[in-house]
């Protein structure tokens, strides 16, 4: 029988860092990880639809690397660790991506209406909760900065392009499975 899921150390409300302290669960480097796991689990249920395995495959190739920031995240500083796992590499692989799903969209010209088929929404929502991760991100390199132990600048870049990157494939999915997307419709401007 393997370790126990359990271990009752967090019972009082606290956690351990990768090679560090025990620190508060409320604290901003844990809401961070916690928001990159809601992603991934976001992700999960994208997967879990019948999606083109192109799409499946970028997926779980973002599933892994997620795992990684949440890593990256986890460790008090990951610099003098040796737990720098996002490079610039995933951000181009992110913008190839991007830019071929997008090379088969209809042209963008106003926001649009988060929805559309299942897969398509879902995906929307991960975007949502992917620009959440980036603000809790971009917190926690502030915070930092401030204090001697800073995130990569690559890590704001990823989280940014794998925004980007939901939002076209939301589009690419459901004009995949031929729906037609709604703009959003701005109130008539008062005179």
């Amino acid at each position: 029988m393997g370790a126990k899921i359990y271990t009752r150390s967090g019972d009082s409300g606290e956690t351990g860092l990768y090679r560090g302290p025990r620190v508060g669960k409320d604290c901003l480097r844990i809401e961070t990880c916690g928001t990159i796991d809601e992603l991934n689990s976001a992700i999960g249920l994208i997967r879990a639809e019948r999606i083109p395995p192109r799409a499946d495959a970028l997926l779980a190739t973002i599933q892994n690397w997620l795992f990684e920031l949440g890593a990256e995240v986890a460790t008090p500083d990951p610099q003098r660790q040796g737990t720098q796992y996002i490079t610039p590499e995933y951000v181009r692989e992110l913008e190839e991506a991007i830019d071929q799903l997008d090379a088969e969209l209809p042209p963008l010209d106003r926001f649009i209406l988060p929805g559309g088929e299942r897969a398509g929404a879902l995906t929307h929502f991960a975007r949502a909760v992917c620009r959440r991760a980036e603000r809790r991100l971009v917190a926690l390199v502030r915070e930092g900065l401030e204090l001697g132990t800073p995130l990569s600048p690559v890590v704001l870049a990823f989280i940014n392009r794998l925004g980007d990157f939901l939002f076209v494939l939301a589009r690419w999915l459901n004009h995949q499975a031929g729906v037609v997307e709604h703009p959003w419709e701005p109130p008539p401007r008062k005179a």
